[in-house]
């Protein structure tokens, strides 16, 4: 089995003409996306990166509790958040070096010049990135024959945010039964799946908590979001009233159709397509999680590239199929992906239309 990070001796890029086309189109992908999509962590992201264990939070907490020592400061919150980004990135250009075939390759090219590049980029801050940061350290550590530490790294990632149960762990779990037997398997998943149910089942803060962090935050340099801080003091039931479900689950089923009958062609219709499908699928349920339903239509297809990602090993696509997932990645520049707080994708031309001035 190979993982994200494969620790083999790679082809070495960069000593024929067609190697090096393929470092440009990395190079270029990754700055169109970040000139589309980059943007200062917003005040949203902040917020909840001051949210600590210490303080009496059961959710969401781990990040906020390794910065607490370092105060609430924006520029705090700000340089940690561009570290687990960079972290982000260094591991995806690994990812691309040390990859074995070209369809790998330009996997992850597509998936950078897809709308959710540029979504990497405006998610700066937003702790989904500390998820897949560890995802990425547990497929490493699971190659090194180290799933001990592959285990507690992903039982770490249910309390960086909930959505673990929904995301990364079933990719880790897709992950481990390519490398251990099904036992096995489970065994490792089960102190995460555990831990992140236990973890849902405890109120999100202790009383008091969400007014003392009010209070502490009121003199920090950056304007908090009370209605992040809200999210710690309603019940599940609650924020379903404050949203539609139905909707979200409109915006995110196309995108899970098309990519799951996509995976379908690539393996072909089996009892072992079971597992994968389920992995790539499994961000749909967010919709019973809140309302940030293009947040989940990103996590949806990174799913879906990571997965498909890992299956490929060292297979090279055919024609027929490259054409398929052509097709498809070009059925998902459709799909809308709006950011947040007000912001859009830059567009590539130098001056806004005509007819947007009128």
């Amino acid at each position: 089995m190979t993982t994200l990070l494969e620790r083999e001796p790679a082809p070495v890029l960069g000593k024929t003409p067609r190697r090096r086309s393929l470092i440009a189109l990395f190079g270029i992908a990754v700055l169109v996306a970040g000139y589309t999509g980059f943007r200062l962590p917003g005040e949203w992201a902040a917020t909840l990166q001051a949210v600590s264990l210490t303080d009496g939070f059961h959710r969401r907490f781990l990040v906020g509790t390794l910065l607490k020592p370092f105060g609430h400061g924006y520029l705090v919150l700000a340089v940690a958040s561009f570290v687990v980004l960079g972290a982000v990135l260094a591991a995806v250009a690994l990812a691309f070096f040390r990859s074995r075939t070209e369809s790998r390759r330009l996997l992850i090219v597509a998936w950078l010049l897809l709308p959710t590049g540029g979504y990497l980029f405006h998610e700066v801050g937003y702790l989904d990135q500390t998820l897949y940061l560890l995802l990425l350290g547990a497929l490493w550590a699971v190659h090194r024959n180290r799933p001990v530490l592959a285990s507690a790294m992903m039982a770490l990632s249910v309390t960086v945010h909930e959505i673990a149960l929904l995301t990364v762990l079933p990719v880790f779990g897709f992950a481990l039964l390519r490398k251990v037997p099904f036992r096995r398997a489970c065994a490792l998943l089960a102190p995460a799946v555990v831990l992140g149910l236990t973890i849902l089942a405890l109120p999100p803060a202790a009383p008091g908590t969400v007014d003392a962090l009010r209070r502490s935050l009121s003199t920090t340099d950056f304007k908090y979001r009370v209605d992040a801080l809200n999210l710690f003091g309603r019940t599940q039931a609650e924020s379903w009233r404050l949203y539609s479900i139905t909707g979200v689950l409109l915006y995110l089923l196309p995108i899970a159709i098309v990519v799951v009958a996509g995976f379908l062609y690539l393996h072909k219709p089996s009892f072992t397509a079971v597992i994968p499908v389920a992995a790539i699928a499994a961000p749909t349920l967010l919709a019973f999680g809140g309302w940030d339903d293009a947040r989940w239509g990103f996590l949806l297809v990174t799913n879906f590239v990571v997965v498909l990602w890992l299956w490929l090993g060292r297979r090279e696509l055919k024609l027929p199929q490259v054409a398929v997932l052509t097709t498809l990645f070009l059925i998902l520049t459709h799909v809308p992906m709006p950011y947040f707080d007000g912001y859009e994708p830059r567009g590539l031309t130098l001056v806004a239309p005509v007819e947007d001035l009128r």
